[in-house]
C-alpha cells in the first residue's frame, strides 16, 4: 500500500503544509553544504597528493626556493598553504643562511599556526547549520505531527462520535507525514557532520605533522654548518649562559 503524497499535501492544514515548507527549506541548505564540502576536501585532498610529492623532492634536494614555490603555486592545497606560510616568514632570509635564528624559527612556526588557523575555519565553515539541522528538524517534524493531532481530535469533537475513531485517522496520518519528513532531513545531516568531523580531525594531523617536519627541517638543515645548524648552537649558548648564571 502506497502513500499518496499529493493527496495527504492538499488535505493537509495551513500549519502541517508549513512545517513541510520549513524541512524541505532545512533539507536544502543541508544538501548543499554537504556538496560543497564533499567537493572542497576532494579538491584540497587531490592537490595535496600531487604537491607532496613534489615538496618532500625539493626538500630532499634542499632546493628551498623550489619548495617555496610549489607552496605558492599550490594553494588548492591545505598542507601548501600551511607550509607556504613557515617558508613565506623565511625566504627573505634564506639569501644569507647565517641569518636565520632561533627567533625566524618561531615566528615561522606562529605563521603556521596562524594558517592552520584560517584553513580549519574553512573546512569547518558550515558545520554548525549540519549540526542545527540534525538535531532540530525531528522537533520540527514532531511539532507538524502534534499540532496535526490536535486539529484532528478538534474535528472529532465538532463533529460527534459519528466519525469515530475513522474519522481522525485520515488527520492522524496526514499529521504523522511531518514527524517521518523530519527524520528523513535529520539522518543525512548527522551522517555527513560526522563524517566531515572525522575528515576535518584527519586532515589536521596532515597539516600538524607536515608542518612539524619542516620547521624540524629548518632547524636542523637551514644555515648548517658541520651538520649544526645556526639555531642549535645559538640555542646550547643561551643554555650555557642561563646554566651559569645559576647561584652554587
Amino acid at each position: 500500500m502506497g502513500v499518496d503524497i499529493l493527496a495527504l499535501w492538499h488535505h493537509a492544514g495551513l500549519f502541517a503544509k508549513g512545517i513541510v515548507v520549513v524541512l524541505l527549506i532545512m533539507s536544502f541548505f543541508s544538501l548543499t553544504i554537504a556538496l560543497n564540502k564533499l567537493w572542497q576536501i576532494h579538491k584540497s585532498s587531490a592537490a595535496t597528493r600531487k604537491f607532496a610529492s613534489n615538496f618532500s623532492r625539493s626538500i630532499q634536494e634542499e632546493q628551498l626556493d623550489q619548495a617555496i614555490a610549489l607552496a605558492e603555486k599550490n594553494q588548492g592545497s591545505h598542507v601548501a598553504r600551511v607550509l607556504g606560510g613557515a617558508l613565506q616568514e623565511v625566504k627573505p632570509l634564506l639569501r644569507d643562511r647565517a641569518t636565520i635564528t632561533a627567533a625566524d624559527i618561531n615566528s615561522a612556526e606562529r605563521a603556521v599556526e596562524r594558517q592552520m588557523l584560517i584553513v580549519l575555519s574553512e573546512f569547518k565553515r558550515g558545520l554548525g547549520v549540519l549540526a542545527t539541522v540534525g538535531s532540530t528538524s525531528p522537533f520540527v517534524g514532531l511539532l507538524g505531527t502534534t499540532m496535526g493531532i490536535v486539529t484532528a481530535f478538534n474535528a472529532m469533537t465538532a463533529g460527534g462520535n459519528a466519525g469515530g475513531l475513522a474519522g481522525i485517522a485520515g488527520g492522524i496520518a496526514e499529521a504523522l507525514i511531518t514527524t517521518a519528513l523530519g527524520l528523513l532531513v535529520a539522518i543525512p545531516a548527522v551522517w555527513f557532520y560526522n563524517y566531515f568531523t572525522t575528515k576535518i580531525e584527519n586532515l589536521t594531523v596532515e597539516m600538524t605533522y607536515t608542518s612539524k617536519e619542516l620547521i624540524d627541517y629548518l632547524i636542523k638543515s637551514v644555515g648548517s654548518e658541520f651538520g649544526r645548524s645556526i639555531f642549535t648552537k645559538e640555542f646550547q649558548a643561551q643554555k650555557a649562559v642561563s646554566g651559569s648564571g645559576h647561584i652554587s
